[in-house]
């Protein structure tokens, strides 16, 4: 037997990160020797650890899942988003080894069968994390064009699957759900979201560390097939939870719209008396409730990757997904209190709140190359 692949990964303590964590150490143990260092150890957001880290153990690839906050400012967005990535590129262009990196469907519009080139411009309007996330794939496309990095983009989008710590994204609409907080349907009907499933991601990250040629260079949707109706979703949750609510009643959109301007011109009339109070999750991504977000799959099907579970969905999933976060939440006595919030910093660097487009040409002007003292011997 060969000499073991070493693999580093970024951000293995989120969903992702965790779940190709457990897939390296359970089916390639073998031959690949998987790390996934600490922020002690390495923190994406210091130039001076990647480096030392990466020059240290000097990895046959690197993975990036590491992702901030939905709510993160703009300063730890700009950082864990972007510059993080954009010295993992450098320090991979330095060592010519693979770099997979994770993204967000966040960085395309709304719309029906959005294929991988229907990005969004970069605009200071944009959110933290759609804004950082953008930039970064700008960049990676850019230092693949002229210092030749070998990588390659998976871009998610709604993730689901079991052990996720956090409860964000599906997680956090079923947490709604389950905690009766949601009285009726906030979404209009015929709206579809794609979904993409944790456990099936490690699979298609290795086929494409595996398969350079093909993959080298490329963004890719990693999603299911089918994209999911949003209300069909919401009641199959509620059949299996037995719940009444929420009811089979959609809130026009002007009326939630109404009634989110309501709760923020509330909560900042509290903080004018030292009360400090953040809007509801679920209300900051309100839109995202009535618009469809569909990603083309076609992509990825025409690869060489062959889906390792092609029955399964978001929908044959549910029962597992039930019994974990319901016995989960139960044990941290979160079902009844609804006590989950965000962290929401008000402070925003000035250049990545207002003008991104110019931090970006700042940061390409500086430098994007690889890491001198990192070079390999030719």
């Amino acid at each position: 037997m060969g000499e073991k692949k070493i693999g580093v990964l970024i951000g293995g303590s989120g969903l992702i990160g965790g779940t190709i964590v457990n897939y390296y150490k359970t089916r390639h143990a073998e031959t690949v020797d998987i790390r996934a260092p600490s922020s002690k150890k390495l923190s994406i957001r210091e130039e001076s650890d990647i480096r030392s880290y990466l020059s240290e153990v000097k990895p046959d690839f690197v993975i990036n899942a590491a992702m901030a906050s939905l709510a993160s400012d703009g300063q730890m967005a700009y950082e864990v988003n972007y510059l993080g990535p954009l010295n993992l590129a450098r320090a991979a262009t330095a060592l010519k080894i693979p770099y997979i990196h994770v993204s967000s469907a966040a960085t395309l519009s709304s719309g029906t069968d959005l294929k991988e080139d229907d990005i969004i411009p970069i605009t200071p309007k944009l959110s933290n994390y759609a804004k950082s996330k953008l930039m970064a794939e700008q960049t990676l496309r850019l230092m693949a064009e002229q210092e030749g990095l070998d990588y390659s983009c998976v871009r998610l989008a709604i993730v689901y699957g079991a052990h996720d710590h956090k409860i964000q994204g599906f997680h956090r609409l079923f947490f709604s759900i389950a905690d009766q907080s949601m009285p009726v349907l906030f979404t209009q009907k015929n709206t579809f979201h794609s979904y993409s499933n944790a456990r099936k991601l490690p699979y298609f990250i290795n086929h494409m560390i595996e398969n350079r040629k093909e993959f080298s260079g490329i963004t890719c949707h990693f999603v299911d097939r089918n994209p999911v109706d949003l209300a069909t979703l919401i009641l199959t949750i509620k059949s299996y939870l037995q719940l009444k609510s929420p009811r089979e009643i959609y809130v026009p959109y002007l009326m939630a719209s109404f009634g989110k301007k309501v709760i923020v011109f509330l909560l900042r009339f509290l903080r004018k008396f030292g009360l400090k109070a953040d809007l509801p999750p679920e209300l900051m991504f309100l839109d995202n409730f009535y618009k469809s977000q569909a990603l083309s799959a076609a992509r990825l099907e025409a690869s060489s990757f062959v889906d390792p579970m092609p029955e399964e969905t978001i929908f044959t999933r549910l029962p597992n997904l039930v019994i974990y976060y319901l016995t989960r939440w139960s044990h941290q006595n979160l079902i009844t209190t609804y006590d989950e919030t965000l962290d929401f910093k008000g402070s925003v660097e000035d250049d990545f709140a207002h003008n991104p487009l110019k931090l970006l040409e700042s940061v390409h002007a500086k430098s994007i190359g690889p890491f001198p003292e990192m070079m390999q011997d030719q």
